[in-house]
């Protein structure tokens, strides 16, 4: 299968200051704040959606497109997304605009304060599935991540229009969005991906039942946080698939990413959707035991001595036959 990912690409700017933010503000002169912090350090770490899931799936083997919109200063990520197996052709490059960038300093409590500057992924509107698919010679399946809202709905528009099966995935989008725009998104869809707060979230601001969505996408899928995931489609048993064990939980973030990668590269070699979603769990429980979204390796051994002891031999002998 030939997959494209549509999403997001950024970096994100992480300052640690080891004070508090607190012992720094003047209670009777909020109203004009000045402050400048003195950090001890500096995270540089590659992300957004689009490039994280594309990262995993390349990762598996699988050649991911990805679609989205970045800066003149992407050169070095593309170089990285490059070299771990992701086909960067089709990401638009700004004249104008910086790719997009998540600036957070974090103090001695925890305490957050963080700027996102989009910049050239408001440009991802720009790009047309169409030239993607003559490029590569076709597209089996589209995911639509979070991205620019804009782009979002032209992606799942074109996708119709052109037949090519999509899966709608709004993550970080969905707080921003309307019913309408929800309702657009999702209809037609051949996949679903939520977390368990999203998905209530999407019911709420649809104002349709669980079954009347199911009516409008061909499987559900719902992550569970430390107890797995569960895939639902119209009139048959839910597919219910626990997390493998993790040796260290040390960042969560990039987590969903990974198990889309996972989910998506199954999907790419033909195994069951149960399969698939093992594949995935076991992803993102390497993910979840690193710092950084894409800083992990895949180690083929390592992950199939895992995967065995996770989700059993016959589940491991299929995805062995797979596994670069």
């Amino acid at each position: 299968m030939r997959i494209a990912v549509t999403g997001s690409i950024a970096t994100d700017h992480l300052m640690t200051f080891p004070g508090r933010f607190a012992d720094q503000l003047v209670a009777d002169q909020l109203h004009t704040v000045s402050l400048s912090f003195l950090v001890d350090n500096l995270d540089v770490r590659r992300g957004g959606v689009g490039a994280n899931i594309c990262f995993g799936m390349g990762q598996l083997g699988t050649d991911p497109i990805l679609v989205g919109a970045a800066g003149s200063d992407f050169d070095e990520y593309r170089a990285w997304l490059d070299r771990h197996g992701v086909d960067t052709g089709s990401v638009r490059i700004s004249e104008v605009l910086h790719t997009a960038r998540f600036v957070c300093t974090t103090d001695a409590d925890h305490n957050q304060i963080g700027s996102f500057y989009t910049g050239a992924m408001s440009e991802a509107r720009q790009i047309e599935l169409q030239s993607v698919a003559e490029r590569v010679g076709g597209l089996d399946l589209v995911l639509i991540g979070a991205d620019d809202p804009e782009a979002m709905l032209r992606h799942t528009e074109e996708c119709r229009a052109r037949s090519i099966p999509f899966a709608a995935d709004f993550s970080q989008q969905i707080a921003r969005m309307t019913g309408a725009d929800i309702r657009t998104l999702l209809a037609g869809a051949t996949y679903l991906f939520s977390n368990e707060y999203e998905k209530g979230l999407i019911e709420s601001k649809t104002g349709w039942t669980e079954d009347e969505i199911l009516d409008r996408v061909g499987q559900r899928v719902t992550t569970l946080g430390a107890r797995g995931v569960r895939i639902d489609r119209r009139g048959e048993e839910p597919i219910v698939v626990g997390c493998a064990e993790e040796e260290a939980k040390v960042d969560p973030t990039g987590v969903g990413d990974a198990f889309r990668a996972g989910f998506l590269s199954g999907l790419s070699w033909g195994v069951s959707l149960e399969r698939a979603a093992q594949i995935g769990c076991m992803l993102a429980t390497l993910v979840i035991e690193t710092l950084g979204t894409q800083e992990y390796t895949l180690r083929r051994n390592d992950f199939m001595d895992r995967f065995t002891k996770a989700y059993g031999d016959d589940a491991a002998a299929e995805v062995r036959t797979h596994l670069k």
